[in-house]
């Protein structure tokens, strides 16, 4: 199915769908499920494509303080929630440190520095003072000491270009499979089987992607692969935001 379509540049897909500043939804989708979407999308849409390869391999690697302030300001809802990670696309070798805060009505805002991928697991100086002046930039204080790692995160990427509808700017739509949690002091890990974490990344506005899985039963779920993954591995963990995905569909 991704071979019927059309391939878009990263360079393209930045011009016109960065979307730094973003309205998220997510979905679980069963991958039994995925050729039936793919085969239905808008014929406008697009997916990445770099050096003839359409599926991309990713690892997050997640920090937090000793006493979990970012996993808790999630779980517990805080306005103030942040998410500290570096992401590494593991094809290229490429990393970034990247910080995201609650912007006005919900959204998303990322922002995002290079970062050495041999170093991934820790927060070097530059690092450092990125997530520091980042944070203080969101208004977030209160930490209760420096982040280390809590958890990785590996999975295959699929990332789709919408067109919008509406005037504004396009959309994006990632579509995530094989994903793994790994525990970053124990090494324990848990797979999240037969199911992809479809992602929109959209102004004010839904995508065609989001009317196409609304028509064939699909509804945004609350799912964070940092929160989902460090309740899946901590189960002592405060989970009421992720409780029903737990429940339903991870166990």
């Amino acid at each position: 199915m991704l071979a019927d379509l059309a391939p878009i540049t990263l360079g393209e897909l930045e011009a016109s769908a960065s979307l730094q500043t973003r309205i998220d939804r997510k979905y679980l989708v069963p991958t039994s499920a995925l050729p039936v979407l793919l085969d239905a999308l808008d014929p406008a849409v697009r997916t990445l494509e770099i050096d003839g390869e359409r599926v991309f391999a990713y690892e997050s690697v997640y920090f937090d303080t000793p006493g979990l302030t970012s996993y808790l300001g999630a779980a517990r809802r805080r306005r103030n929630r942040f998410k500290v990670r570096t992401r590494t696309y593991v094809d290229s070798d490429v990393c970034w440190v990247e910080v995201k805060t609650r912007g006005p009505r919900g959204a998303t805002v990322k922002t995002r520095l290079p970062h050495e991928a041999a170093g991934r697991t820790e927060l070097d100086d530059p690092a450092l003072r990125f997530t520091s002046d980042a944070l203080d930039d969101a208004r977030i204080g209160g930490l209760d000491g420096p982040m280390g790692p809590t958890l990785l995160s590996s999975y295959d990427r699929v990332t789709l270009h919408v067109p919008s509808a509406t005037p504004g700017p396009d959309s994006r739509t990632t579509i995530d499979t094989d994903l793994v949690w790994t525990d970053a002091a124990t090494g324990r890990e848990r797979a999240l089987v037969g199911l992809a974490v479809v992602e929109t990344k959209t102004g004010s506005t839904p995508s065609s992607t989001d009317r196409l899985l609304w028509r064939h039963g699909h509804r945004p779920v609350r799912i964070s692969k940092y929160g989902t993954g460090m309740a899946v591995l901590h189960p002592e963990l405060p989970s009421t935001p992720w409780r029903r995905v737990l429940d339903r569909h991870v166990g």
